[in-house]
């Protein structure tokens, strides 16, 4: 009897050190070569990257994706300095397939316009990805989507990230190719988040209660048998 009333006390002591679930935030991307004015506006409408740390602190996701119908494919995507220590792992969806600069030699190693921004696109290391030949199809086409995790400098968690995205410190640039009339445009993310909703973080009381009521429930199950 005594084993089964220390259940819901357990439970109770977990909940109450429950910590703050961390949402996703969603950063869009501004066109930095102005190739042509169709292609710029389709890259800025339907091309994301949202940022989560689903592995924990010391791990950040960035998820590129492609909303919209109109023909494009992110063919190639580069990080510039930041918070970040390595390129952990791509996780390609289905229809993408990319390799890390690790992996495979990235063409080409740059940013293409990168170095005509103020301050200049240029890429951490090898903190970089693209996909494979032929690359238009095997980009992040219109549905698809694309994973890349890296690991964070050991001092680093994923609320640095975040600041370092809206402060310019941490940049991504993507080049996209594919479009309707075969040109290619580069992109730089946009600083001010498309969506940041507040992290969720249960109350104290709220977990006090909703326990304290399983162990009430757990009790009176008890005293019945």
């Amino acid at each position: 009897m005594k084993k089964k009333f220390m259940i819901p006390i357990a439970v109770l002591a977990v909940a109450c050190w429950a910590p703050a679930v961390l949402a996703t935030t969603t950063f869009g991307f501004f066109d930095i070569t102005h190739n042509s004015t169709t292609n710029e506006d389709i890259g800025e409408a339907q091309l994301l990257v949202d940022v989560s740390n689903p592995a924990g602190d010391h791990n950040v996701l960035f998820t590129f994706r492609n909303i919209g119908s109109s023909p494009s494919s992110i063919c190639d995507v580069y990080f510039a300095d930041g918070t970040l220590l390595s390129l952990a792992s791509v996780t390609n969806e289905l229809g993408v397939s990319f390799k890390q600069a690790e992996i495979a030699k990235v063409c080409p190693p740059d940013l293409p316009g990168g170095n005509k921004i103020t301050p200049p696109f240029h890429v951490t290391g090898l903190f970089k990805a693209d996909s494979d030949a032929p690359v238009q199809p095997n980009g992040v086409n219109p549905g698809e989507q694309l994973g890349i995790l890296f690991t964070l400098q050991s001092n680093k968690e994923f609320a640095d990230t975040l600041a370092s995205l809206a402060d310019g410190s941490l940049r991504i640039g993507i080049h996209v190719q594919g479009f309707a009339n075969s040109g290619s445009e580069s992109f730089v993310n946009n600083p001010r988040p498309v969506f940041s909703p507040v992290p969720v973080t249960v109350p104290p009381t709220a977990l006090l209660l909703g326990t304290g009521l399983l162990g009430l429930v757990g009790l009176r199950r008890i005293r019945k048998s």
